[in-house]
């Protein structure tokens, strides 16, 4: 049997140039082998183009997915499957899993992650950021500190608007180690500025070492500042709490 490349029509060039033009590339790879396909399996006229279609459906849907994970910036993919539920000696396994489901992010609500260092809250919340790309969601993630430095510097340089966008316009924000280093009044009302942007409008992902009591020595003891954000912030949240060792001195001798 001939193949159907052997008989090119004069016009496949084209086709081939309006693939390109509608920047369509799965049917541009594919069309000619599909081609073959459909008339080895006699496929009708539809058959052949639902074939093209669905594959160029998914293979956009997987270049968006790309896109949303290379965006989020997370420093290592972590997915749910590789977290160790062994380790903690207190987590409430039911409600992260819960969490998986990802009404959180119909719902806008928060979801604040406490525990000390090393026992997986950095890990949950890129999982369930990853998790949120999947599903085709914009996310961020970035450190606390991270965030001051960079509007500290747009503010200098007169570009503060333009940055604080960019920390209230993902649909999930990750915001990691809030409260490992103390922030000064600036950072203090950037953080604040973005929460209060976000409230009822995106959802907010946090990890820190502070249960909300402590939150006013992490906000430059501004008592009135830090009971405004949380205000708004516990408004809608998941709080998880997660207790143990720190699982990087797993194996480790005690003295």
């Amino acid at each position: 049997m001939s193949k159907l490349s052997d008989a090119l029509p004069p016009d496949v060039g084209a086709v081939r140039d309006h693939l390109r033009v509608l920047k369509l590339p799965y049917m541009l790879e594919n069309h000619l082998q599909l081609a073959q396909s459909a008339a080895d399996k006699n496929w009708s006229h539809l058959e052949y183009l639902m074939e093209l279609a669905s594959g160029e459906a998914a293979a956009q849907d997987d270049r968006r997915v790309q896109r949303c994970i290379a965006q989020a910036r997370f420093p290592v993919l972590k997915t749910i499957d590789q977290f160790d539920w062994n380790w903690p000696t207190k987590i409430n396994r039911l409600l992260i899993r819960n969490l998986f489901h990802l009404d959180f992010v119909k719902q806008h609500t928060n979801v604040v992650f406490i525990s000390g260092t090393g026992l997986g809250k950095s890990h949950l919340m890129t999982a369930l950021g990853h998790a949120a790309c999947l599903q085709g969601h914009s996310v961020l993630f970035t450190g606390a500190i991270e965030i001051v430095n960079t509007l500290t510097e747009a503010h200098a340089g007169g570009s503060i608007k333009s940055a604080l966008n960019r920390y209230i316009k993902p649909t999930v924000l990750c915001i990691d180690e809030l409260g490992y280093l103390p922030i000064d009044k600036f950072g203090a009302d950037c953080l604040f500025q973005i929460l209060s942007h976000r409230y009822e409008r995106g959802a907010t992902l946090i990890t820190t070492n502070r249960v909300y009591k402590q939150w006013a020595t992490i906000f430059n003891n501004d008592t009135v500042l830090t009971s405004a954000l949380l205000d708004r912030l516990l408004h809608h949240v998941e709080t998880v709490r997660i207790e143990g060792e720190s699982y990087r001195s797993k194996g480790h001798t005690k003295i």
